[in-house]
């Protein structure tokens, strides 16, 4: 286990960086502008993705490329520490074509579509000309067993007939959106992962109705805007089925680990910026007559973001080599540890930053608040925390042997029991 990088890989890593830095950086309040506050598109960056593009920095998280399709090929591994730059400001990812949930459904699409599917839904995502959204989780049921969804997925000939309602479609609010990847019910009288399928419905498909756009506390994701959706009698022609019929739950892993590493990153580049914040929050306001940075607690506050932080870089790089070695069956139980811990630990470094810059975290002017909110919502979003460490649990290993013939006790039960009787 080897978490170097090549030469090539260090190249990249080093050119994401500078053009970060030098590109991306000076531009955010002009996004934050005209994004967030002016609620329309960036002018600036179709310019930016441009000049990304050819420097060679697109399609950076797909390792699977075929040598026609534009990107760099790079493993989870290599692409981690550039998902980690990128996640310092929201609309970091855009830049390079990055985002989610594109960069999973382009994944999904890879594996499981056939020609005519990739050449109409997967090649405009590769060239960033269009943008989808993934359709599994709904408003009615619990979405994190996905053996509760009731979207009703019905063949019919050579056609298909979609009815459900589907929420916290990531991106589906988008007016780029131009198809979702929907997840129902085909088979219902099938096994508990044997019930689903996907189907690609494009947006302008009648009966597809986008009823409103969600924010979570606050919290709007303004690259991949969410989306509450109604599928009424949608028809849509049996070959946008994607992948095999009933496999839909098991087609759907493909995109998870790598989604799931990638937040994690993303959210480690959170907390990276945030440590930045809080220091020279701290190092620029005064207390009672002494600077704040100066206060002990301040400083274990700091001391501590910066241990959690390292441990769980650690522990997304070894998932994203487990990834790469051995693919999701090598990697399950990782990136279900991952999947509870960076969140968690995200949200207690952004509520120690808020609570260095006072009220002032909670404004706009900052991303703090967003920060926080963010990480909360990671909690519940690909999977709540509840799910995961259940299924880390079943996982564990059980001891053959009881308490009474326990190898770790000095003396066995019995002995003690009969020793406590002669006395």
């Amino acid at each position: 286990m080897h978490f170097e990088p090549t030469g090539r890989a260090r190249d990249i890593r080093n050119e994401v960086a500078g053009f970060f830095q030098r590109e991306v950086m000076p531009r955010h309040r002009d996004w934050v502008q005209q994004v967030m506050r002016e609620g329309r598109e960036a002018d600036f960056l179709p310019a930016l993705r441009a000049r990304a593009r050819e420097r060679g920095l697109w399609n950076l998280a797909l390792p699977e490329l075929a040598d026609s399709e534009p990107g760099t090929r790079l493993s989870n591994l290599e692409f981690a520490p550039l998902a980690e730059i990128m996640g310092k400001l929201p609309w970091g990812s855009q830049v390079f074509n990055c985002q989610a949930p594109d960069v999973p459904n382009m994944a999904m699409l890879q594996s499981l579509a056939t020609p005519d599917q990739k050449e109409r839904w997967l090649d405009p995502l590769l060239e960033g000309t269009t943008r989808s959204a993934f359709a599994m989780t709904e408003p009615d049921v619990a979405s994190s067993d996905a053996s509760n969804i009731a979207t009703r997925i019905d063949f019919e000939g050579d056609q298909i007939r979609i009815n459900g309602r589907k929420w916290f479609a990531t991106g589906g609010a988008h007016p780029d959106c131009s198809f979702l990847i929907v997840m129902g019910v085909s088979d219902p009288e099938a096994g508990r992962t044997e019930r689903q399928s996907m189907v690609i419905v494009p947006t302008d498909a009648p009966g597809v109705t986008i009823t409103r756009e969600l924010s979570y506390l606050g919290w709007e994701d303004h690259v991949a805007p969410i989306a509450q959706i109604e599928l009424t009698d949608v028809v849509v022609p049996a070959a946008n089925l994607l992948g095999e019929r009933g496999r839909g739950f098991k087609g759907a892993q493909v995109r998870l680990g790598p989604a799931r590493i990638h937040h994690a990153m993303r959210c480690i580049g959170l907390a990276e910026m945030l440590v930045e914040l809080m220091i020279v929050r701290a190092r620029e306001r005064t207390v009672f007559g002494r600077s704040v940075i100066d206060y002990d607690t301040i400083q274990r506050w700091i001391g501590e973001a910066r241990v959690e932080i390292d441990m769980n870089r650690l522990a997304v790089q070894r998932c994203a080599w487990l990834l790469d070695q051995g693919g999701e069956s090598a990697s399950w139980r990782p990136v279900s540890m991952i999947k509870v811990s960076v969140p968690n630990m995200l949200q207690r470094v952004a509520d120690h930053a808020l609570q260095i810059f006072g009220a002032m975290g909670g404004l706009d002017d900052l991303p703090i608040h967003h920060a926080f909110a963010y990480a909360r919502w990671f909690r519940i979003g690909d999977g709540p925390d509840e799910v995961h460490l259940r299924q880390i649990f079943r996982s564990e290993p059980q001891p053959e042997w009881s308490l009474a013939d326990s190898p770790y006790l000095a003396v066995p039960q019995g002995a003690q029991t009969e020793r406590r009787a002669a006395e």
